[in-house]
């Protein structure tokens, strides 16, 4: 017996010490190819054309679709204009399909509008595209998803729109409509990928289903780390469409992408996020919204700032005056000073930073009316603000978040397409 498990220990032990010698060098194997991805340029799905004009020849096709969705040139092109050199970086993917022989028959346009440039929140009108003459659709009008009609004689639907991977960011609300609508109507919808700005983290206060809105439709913290393609896979694997329909869905993958790598969205998403800082500052300003303070707009520094009129100046060296501009045609508190901060120059951030609410909340005088009741839309709970009236701490509002984030985690590793 002695001589036995002394064999049996010996071969385990000699089993053990291989199997750590061959995982080693898998793991660096594994953190060297994830280098080597990190390394390459990202191409977004809209660039895999060979994946997905197969797919739409010969079909009445109609695109959703804003001033992000081009298809990025692989190297400048010079062409001569007028005795003038001109680079072009880029085509519109509409633009692109109709020079492709592809059958546009349709555009359908989310918040902000086909090109981009319509105020938050502001109603967005049918009409037809200039430079094409294709109908455009509004899907932040009179009706937010694509209604039988509109779908009538379309074959297939292509979603190409850049996101910012922030739940109350609402291009995601509209890949839910449209993917409910081309369900019920059996219509195949194809996801063109692209990168998450904002893809490195998960964080924020998980959506409560009793404060569903155009602002949040999904149990989900704010930050949820994952692309528009794998967002769509989870909608449909979670079973969140209306009537437990499902939607026929294919994913146009991003080449050279993993979560942890920085991406800078060259074209603006949308007015009020018009450069890298501010969409990095995005998931923990846009709580402001639901308060008397403002972010920016009608400023230069839209999402890169805050204040108020109602902070304690005397506190503050920093202020700004809302005015009138493109993205925000009456600003909250129109040409009125407002003093606060100013974090256009700190560094990148890998969380949601609660610190400014709680700053913002403490140097107001008049607390009873510094929220109003975008703020519990946007939170997806009642319990954030809540905890700004109890003071309660950054760090016991971090840890409220976390058993919800780590079961959301769970949900999340079953749809992800990359690293």
């Amino acid at each position: 017996m002695i001589s036995y498990s002394f064999k049996n220990t010996y071969f385990l032990l000699v089993f053990l010490f291989f199997f750590s010698l061959i995982s080693c060098g898998q793991s660096k194997s594994s953190k060297l190819q994830v280098q080597q991805v990190a390394a390459l340029e990202i191409l977004p799905g809209a660039q895999q054309t060979n994946l997905y004009l197969k797919l739409i020849a010969s079909k009445n096709v109609a695109v959703v679709a804003n001033q992000t969705s081009v298809i990025f040139k692989s190297q400048k092109r010079k062409k001569k204009i007028e005795n003038r050199i001109e680079n072009i970086n880029y085509t519109h993917l509409v633009d692109s399909l109709l020079s492709l022989k592809i059958n546009v028959s349709k555009v359908f346009s989310p918040e902000h509008g086909f090109r981009g440039n319509a105020d938050a929140g502001e109603k967005v009108i049918d009409g037809i595209d200039a430079k094409t003459g294709i109908p455009i659709v509004s899907l932040y009008g009179s009706n937010k998803k694509p209604t039988k009609e509109q779908l009538n004689g379309i074959d297939v639907v292509i979603f190409d729109i850049q996101d910012v991977g922030v739940r109350f960011y609402t291009y995601l609300s509209t890949l839910h409509y449209v993917m409910e609508a081309c369900a019920e109507q059996e219509i195949p919808v194809i996801v063109l990928d692209r990168p998450n700005p904002n893809g490195q983290y998960i964080d924020g206060p998980t959506l409560e289903l009793e404060h569903t809105s155009f602002v949040g439709m999904h149990p989900i913290p704010v930050v949820y780390g994952m692309t528009i393609g794998e967002y769509a896979q989870m909608i449909n694997g979670e079973h969140w469409l209306k009537n437990n329909v499902k939607c026929n869905l294919t994913i146009i993958p991003l080449k050279n992408y993993i979560h942890s790598k920085f991406y800078s969205i060259p074209i603006k998403p949308s007015p009020n996020l018009p450069n890298d800082k501010a969409i990095n500052l995005y998931p923990s300003l846009c709580f402001f919204e639901g308060t008397n303070v403002s972010v920016g707009r009608g400023t230069e520094k839209q999402f890169q700032i805050f204040g108020s009129p109602y902070l304690k100046s005397k506190d503050l060296n920093f202020c700004f005056t809302p005015k009138p501009n493109a993205g925000a045609k009456h600003p909250m508190h129109e040409n009125i000073e407002c003093c606060g901060f100013d974090l256009s120059n700190i560094e990148n951030l890998h969380k949601i930073d609660v610190s400014y609410l709680i700053e913002a909340y403490s140097l107001t005088e008049d607390k009873s009316k510094f929220f109003n009741n975008f703020f519990t839309k946007l939170a997806g709970t009642t319990k954030l603000q809540k905890q700004l009236e109890n003071n309660n701490s950054a760090e016991e509002i971090y840890l409220s978040w976390k058993p919800k984030i780590e079961e959301f985690k769970k949900v999340r590793q079953k749809y992800l397409l990359y690293q």
